[in-house]
């Protein structure tokens, strides 16, 4: 008891006199602008990246998808794996900074000629590298930092699960438009390919109108079987994203029908810092490549590993508790030479933590830019749709125009075919713009570090 006594002592001691050596982290001075570039002043309200991913898509099929994606992804379940092993590397690392203490007990049974032996053993031995210079603190702060940065990661993953969710449902349902718009037009156009052979046996046009009209026909054909390809690809892509095998995918409202807001509000530059989970990472892994700093310096200064030893033996059990023996020891070691090693692993720290903090630095530059983009690509494709929407509008009335000449014998079929080929593209055109613009609102709210909340 006198020993052990003596022993908690000296730890104590030793332990209330320790330092932490290295620096001490401290968040870098960023250049922060007072308002994103392109953004809507006439937006006031919070950051659209703040929502929950379900109040910005409101799809409830769509929503659907993502709470399987959510649940059955490879890429989360991996990134969960790895928090969990981060985890148990801060465990593993922390068990440093404590004594270890071993304990054996045994019988020794010894028979050889003219002599016997026999007895009972019972050892402990305890160990501690006291951690008077901060080395495993530094080095318990670096795994925790990593653990954190783990964490960032996984949300970083359901973020951009959420983004590629939302586009590939969002592209699915423009090429069901795009499928629909190609089948309603044919349809109409075989309907003027009858009417045109039938003018055409009744000697009231001529072939060259036929075969025009068949143009017309085919041209709307030929786009059906591989808009068909690429809705079964993003139904793979889909299933895949979900963690399942390729099914088909059920869906929900119509693209015309998802709801589009008319100004995205993106509060401030500075929340981004906070929200963006790529930019959370870097900063924690910055975090630990500053603690790695410490853990280097340690190394230098001397180390005070405390051992000690205590046991019994005894040839009867009965008696083995009453002798015992003990030692301990505390060792003082200093590196003297070392061939550079311990400078050289000092200058990598701070290398690696250098090149930590330029990453931290550039990834919030790249999340600004990316906001940036995002903003001004809605807004002008907003534009663009609005445009197409007039274009569209214009053609369909040229396009009918034609063909109420054209059977009025006042037009030529040229007429027709030119008007109807016009109205053909610019219907695409708005199902393409009309997905851009949804495109653009998946894009900015990914780019202000939304879709992670669960």
């Amino acid at each position: 008891m006198r020993c052990a006594a003596v022993i908690a002592s000296v730890v104590a001691l030793v332990a209330l006199a320790g330092c932490t050596v290295g620096p001490n982290y401290h968040r870098p001075t960023v250049d922060v602008p007072a308002s994103f570039r392109n953004a809507d002043q006439s937006a006031t309200a919070a950051s659209i990246g703040s929502e929950k991913w379900w109040e910005v898509f409101q799809d409830a099929e769509l929503q659907k998808l993502i709470r399987t994606a959510i649940a059955q992804n490879y890429d989360v379940r991996i990134a969960a794996s790895r928090i969990l092993q981060a985890q148990a590397q801060v465990t593993i690392t922390r068990s440093q900074e404590f004594p270890q203490v071993n304990g054996t007990a045994g019988y020794l049974g010894q028979k050889i000629p003219f002599f016997g032996f026999a007895a009972f053993e019972l050892q402990g031995a305890f160990s501690w590298n006291v951690d008077f210079w901060g080395q495993y603190r530094r080095a318990t702060e670096a795994a925790r930092a990593d653990l954190l940065a783990e964490d960032w990661n996984r949300k970083l993953v359901l973020s951009t699960l959420v983004s590629d969710v939302a586009t590939a449902y969002f592209q699915l349902r423009e090429l069901d438009l795009e499928l629909e718009i190609a089948k309603s037009t044919l349809a109409s156009r075989q309907e003027s390919l009858q009417l045109t052979n039938t003018l055409e046996r009744g000697g009231a046009t001529s072939l060259l109108d036929v075969r025009q009209a068949e143009q017309l026909v085919e041209t709307a054909a030929e786009t059906i079987p591989d808009t068909e390809r690429q809705v079964s690809v993003l139904e793979d892509t889909l299933s895949t994203l979900m963690g399942e095998n390729p099914h088909d995918i059920p869906r929900g409202l119509a693209l015309t029908e998802q709801p589009i807001a008319e100004a995205i509000p993106a509060g401030l530059p500075s929340e981004l810092l906070e929200r963006r989970p790529d930019i959370r990472q870097a900063e924690y892994q910055l975090i630990a490549a500053n603690a790695q700093i410490g853990v280097a310096r340690a190394q230098f200064f001397p180390t005070l590993p405390l051992t000690g030893a205590a046991g019994a033996e005894s040839t009867s059990l009965a008696a083995l508790f009453l002798g015992s023996a003990w030692s301990f020891t505390a060792p003082i070691t200093q590196p003297i030479f070392t061939a550079g090693k311990l400078k050289a692993n000092l200058k990598q720290a701070e290398a690696q933590q250098q090149q930590a903090l330029l990453t931290y630095q550039q990834t919030i530059q790249q999340a600004f830019r990316q906001v940036s983009d995002a903003l001004i690509a809605y807004a002008k494709y907003r534009q663009f749709r609005e445009h197409q929407d007039a274009l569209t509008t214009a053609a369909q009335g040229a396009a009918n125009l034609s063909e109420t000449r054209y059977r009025g014998g006042a037009a030529s079929y040229l007429e027709v075919l030119t008007n109807e080929t016009n109205y053909f593209a610019a219907e695409l055109s708005l199902a393409r713009a009309r997905l851009n613009e949804r495109l653009s609102l998946v894009q900015t709210y990914s780019a202000l570090g939304g879709g992670w909340e669960q």
